[in-house]
């Protein structure tokens, strides 16, 4: 992504704040912001990756004095030690315009009703989709995860026009909906889906299910949260907000940056953020930069869908497996459904890999005929033979939160 001289002036200025962190001043020791001139210079700077942030816990990031500091977030994950990200009053502030900025650019307006499922409490979700609901001026209804029963029922009775969750979440809600019949009683009108990858199957039947329109937002805890970034209505490419961050686009093996347009590892660096500003984050999100202007004429860049994690492949018979490649080829089987499961095994001194997908087909000669055309079909597009079991829709579990597609349980 390019660089300009104002941003070039905004990346030392982060520089010379993120010192005043416990963190950064061992980690850019002997550095000074004013040894940035170029981008070349800037890309010769460390890469701060998440087990930096584990091991400045609790407050080595925090590069204000703490009596600026005026919340506490953490980042989702449930094992390790934490992260602890403090943001002070701006960055609160900074994170709803940016989020406001997310709902506007989805069409949604004050006149709209954003019933919010994701996650209150440390993570960052639910309260970012609240500050930018009500920064905008929608009515914000809290509801927080899980109580599917309430969700739906004040869903219906607030008329809720705009729905946010995990796509998870979002597929069990749809699927509860359809299998009460209620569908004619809502009043929904988009949906605003974060916090996992998702594919275009998963995409469609949520969309078909709900009757609504679909927005892809990203984020992370470590940089502000969700809101960051969404597509618009001309493109399922996410716009991104490069007045407050600074996106490269790294091979994950090389550490290089990738040719325009080519797919690679985002890597971010914070330009307005007090709390913990963070120089060259490794995200380990993959994607690409889209080069080709958007059609609705907004400046900002775009990158494309999330297609996986660079550290979430897993490793079977010496092919390398990521989900974003299974979602690609599930999307391409007619009768197979979104939802799947992997399960990785190691029995009788071997690998062995089973893939569980969801079909309307009942059980008989037409699952069975169904398959044999997936395993046959997966072993030439993943490139390993696996052990394929149909089973019928609503037999794999559901998430009020993420889903986990692959289970190694090799270790």
């Amino acid at each position: 992504m390019k660089m300009t001289e104002e941003m070039l002036s905004q990346v030392r200025g982060s520089i010379r704040h993120a010192k005043n962190s416990a963190f950064y001043q061992k980690h850019f020791e002997g550095i000074e912001s004013d040894d940035i001139k170029t981008l070349d210079d800037f890309r010769r700077l460390p890469f701060t990756d998440k087990d930096d942030l584990r091991g400045a816990y609790p407050m080595g990031l925090c590069a204000v004095p703490t009596d600026e500091i005026v919340r506490i977030h953490s980042s989702s994950g449930t094992t390790g030690t934490p992260v602890i990200i403090p943001y002070t009053q701006k960055d609160v502030d900074d994170w709803a315009i940016m989020f406001k900025r997310c709902y506007e650019t989805a069409g949604i307006t004050r006149a709209d009703r954003i019933q919010v499922t994701p996650g209150y409490g440390l993570w960052t979700a639910g309260i970012g989709f609240q500050l930018g609901a009500e920064l905008l001026g929608a009515m914000a209804i809290p509801m927080g995860p899980g109580n599917t029963d309430k969700q739906i029922r004040m869903m219906i009775d607030l008329r809720t026009t705009v729905f946010t969750a995990t796509s998870s979440y979002a597929l069990l809600i749809a699927e509860e909906i359809e299998k009460r019949g209620v569908r004619d009683q809502i009043c929904l009108k988009k949906g605003v889906i974060g916090s996992e990858r998702w594919g275009a199957k998963m995409r469609k039947r949520i969309a078909s299910e709900l009757g609504v329109e679909l927005y892809d937002i990203y984020g992370l805890t470590e940089i502000y949260g969700p809101g960051i970034g969404i597509n618009c209505d001309m493109s399922e490419s996410m716009h991104i907000w490069t007045d407050y961050m600074y996106f490269e686009i790294i091979n994950p093996k090389t550490l290089e940056p990738v040719k325009d347009g080519e797919s690679g590892e985002i890597v971010i660096t914070t330009l307005q953020k007090e709390g913990a500003p963070l120089i060259r984050y490794r995200t380990h999100d993959l994607t690409r930069e889209v080069i080709e202007p958007c059609p609705c004429g907004s400046d900002y860049p775009r990158i494309d869908a999330i297609i996986g994690r660079s550290d979430d492949m897993v490793k079977v018979k010496g092919t390398i497996i990521f989900p974003s490649k299974v979602d690609e080829f599930l999307a391409g089987v007619k009768d197979a459904s979104s939802e799947y499961q992997i399960m990785i095994d190691h029995m009788n001194g071997r690998d062995q890999m089973t893939l569980f997908f969801e079909t309307k087909l009942k059980p008989g000669a037409e699952r069975q005929a169904l398959e044999k055309e997936v395993e046959q079909g997966f072993k030439k597009s993943i490139g390993i033979l696996a052990k394929i079991r149909a089973v019928s829709i609503g037999e794999l579990p559901r998430s009020e939160k993420k889903t986990t597609r692959i289970f190694d349980n090799r270790y």
